[in-house]
């Protein structure tokens, strides 16, 4: 099996792990980028949202061999120091509660806004398919909105 590689956070990075070991696992284990989250293990609940060129994309199933030359971007890479308006949006929204799918939330709200940076709300419904155990999801509207302003 030859080594992988691929783009993470503007880093080439080539790892050696089988192909079909899940993104989620090679980012958290073999990259030490623990920002993204497990959280079903079925691409259901979104905790594992990153950015694959630039598309939100859940990576608990996706095997490492998917995204080979390709660009990822995790929490990690999003900013540095929480300057990216859905970041910003989301402190002044409290959004988080209990926490746990807030990168996932972040990075799917992310790339909504880039695709569409004046979202209705029919839109953020329909692409924000994360699941929020402790239910807030009218925070997350909130700061979709706040952020799509500039806050």
């Amino acid at each position: 099996m030859p080594p992988i590689s691929f783009t993470v956070n503007g880093k080439r990075e080539t790892v050696d792990v089988a192909p079909d070991t899940p993104l989620l696992w090679v980012l958290r284990d073999t990259l030490g980028l623990t920002g993204t989250k497990f959280g079903c293990g079925i691409a259901q609940c979104g905790a594992c949202t990153v950015h694959l060129d630039g598309t939100a994309t859940r990576t608990c199933v996706l095997p490492v061999s998917a995204v080979a030359n390709k660009r990822v971007t995790t929490m990690e890479g999003l900013s540095k120091n929480r300057a990216h308006a859905v970041q910003r949006a989301w402190i002044a929204e409290d959004v988080p509660q209990c926490g746990y799918c807030q990168s996932g939330q972040i990075m799917a709200a992310a790339a909504l806004l880039a695709k569409k940076p004046h979202p209705t709300d029919a839109d953020i419904d329909a692409a924000m398919t994360n699941i929020c155990r402790c239910g807030t999801y009218q925070r997350i509207r909130a700061a979709i909105h706040r952020a799509a302003q500039g806050a």
